[in-house]
């Protein structure tokens, strides 16, 4: 795509399928089914193809909004991680250290399982293997390094190791990189060929999908819409980021607004002076981080906050970034990539991803009500919501498993404040995140209080 950048509406990567798909048929009448699954994202959308390939019986019906990937699933940053990127701490309260280095060892997995089904099913979705690399901009980082691998070591992460300046020159031009933490077995992917081919797949094993069909309330048994009514045993609540906009679940998870930007695709000069030839997914250790990926076709990708939480959970529908978080986002593309800085951008686009209030993910489901979940992903959900999907097909078929016994599963969280409180308290910590990566990156020796006055509001 060239010319004018294009600004809002949906994400690059729909742009680059040819725009809005076409949609499916709208519910138009009251129906019955075993499964009422509302959300046609990627937690949807797995958990009906885990539940449909368990039992080829089951009358599965998918309510969504908008279309089959029309959120974050479309709008991601492409990274299939397989990262745990919560606190593993805080899972101790819902079960042992050894069943939280087990939930790490099942996300780690879910690289491979989300590759091969993509393989099976014939999906086409720019899939590369690679490594992340999470780079130090400055000293303050740098000495991050060391602790946080650490860390993940004692939790059971041992695809993680340290690289020196020196080596990470060799393979990527960052001007200021002071070195970084390099995990392998992840995965870059085009996130809309992933989640629409994953939604055609769900409909070929003969799940219905309804799109343009907003539910607005659920109960047990029934999921009503502003169409019909779906009677039905299970209701599972796919709606991640969107759910503060049902009747019920409005202080459940607040919408995280995420934002990106994408370049033309750079000449190859341009790609000789920068290398990163291995398509590795670049972040950094900055607390209000940054997430970046190489595009198959050349083209270099930015994303991060931005203006990250609006007033009462509102979202933003036609996806538009701000004028101010476009120039945030052009600002770490020509810190990171210099020699990029002139190139033209083609298009900015932004989503919201769903934040509980202890920032620490769930999966469950309620045996007397029969009304299941799964988010609360904090910014991973590529790789979580197929977890995710695989967990909610064992609680609803009732087998115990390995999947089961993970201490996110019917982990309770407790409600955000209302508002004005958790606008205050969302803005507050998010000020002052980048104003400790603004100290760090100058070297200022109150940079590290700033940093954990944010992890404390971030924890209260």
């Amino acid at each position: 795509m060239h010319g004018a950048m294009q600004r809002g509406g949906v994400s690059f990567w729909y742009q680059e399928l040819g725009g809005l798909p076409k949609p499916r048929p709208a519910l138009d009448r009251s129906v019955s089914a075993d499964i009422c699954i509302i959300g046609a994202g990627y937690t949807g959308l797995w958990a009906a193809y885990y539940l449909k390939k368990a039992d080829p019986s089951l009358n599965i019906v998918i309510v969504e909004e908008h279309f089959a990937g029309f959120g974050a699933s479309g709008r991601n940053g492409g990274w299939l991680s397989g990262n745990f990127a919560w606190e593993h701490e805080k899972y101790l309260s819902s079960g042992t250290a050894e069943q939280v280095k087990a939930m790490v060892e099942a996300f780690h997995g879910t690289v491979d399982e989300v590759i091969a089904a993509a393989e099976m099913e014939g999906i086409n979705a720019d899939i590369h293997r690679t490594q992340e690399l999470a780079i130090a901009t400055n000293a303050y980082q740098f000495q991050c390094l060391a602790p946080e691998l650490k860390r993940l070591h004692h939790w059971g992460d041992h695809r993680s190791r340290l690289e020196s300046e020196a080596q990470l020159r060799a393979r990527i031009a960052i001007p200021s990189a002071k070195g970084a933490l390099v995990t392998s077995g992840v995965a870059r992917v085009q996130p809309a060929k992933l989640v629409r081919g994953l939604a055609d797949a769900v409909a070929r094993l003969g799940v219905t999908i309804y799109e343009a069909t907003r539910a607005h309330e659920i109960s047990k048994g029934q999921v009503i819409t502003h169409k019909g009514r779906v009677a039905c045993a299970v209701v599972l609540k796919a709606t991640e980021g969107y759910s503060a906009q049902l009747p019920g679940y409005e202080r459940d998870w607040l919408p995280l607004n995420s934002a990106q930007i994408v370049t033309e695709p750079l000449p190859l000069e341009l790609w000789r002076d920068i290398g990163w030839s291995g398509a590795e997914l670049i972040g950094d250790m900055a607390h209000a981080y940054c997430y970046c990926q190489r595009t198959a076709d050349g083209r270099i990708a930015v994303g991060g906050r931005g203006l990250p939480y609006l007033l009462n959970s509102k979202i933003q529908p036609d996806g538009r970034p701000t004028a101010g978080t476009i120039s945030q986002l052009r600002g770490i593309l020509a810190r990171l990539f210099p020699a990029a800085t002139h190139v033209p951008l083609a298009h900015a686009w932004q989503g919201v991803l769903g934040v509980p209030r202890d920032w620490c993910a769930t999966v469950g489901l309620d045996p007397e009500t029969k009304i299941g979940w799964a988010g609360g992903y904090v910014g991973v959900g590529l790789t979580s919501a197929n977890l995710a999907g695989r967990t909610l097909r064992d609680l609803v078929l009732s087998e115990p498993t390995a999947l089961t016994e993970l201490p996110w599963v019917n982990r309770a969280v407790r409600a955000w404040e209302r508002e004005p409180l958790r606008w205050m308290a969302v803005r507050g910590l998010y000020a002052m995140l980048k104003a400790a990566d603004r100290a760090e990156a100058n070297g200022k020796a109150h940079a590290p209080h700033l940093a954990r006055l944010g992890a404390w509001i971030k924890s209260q």
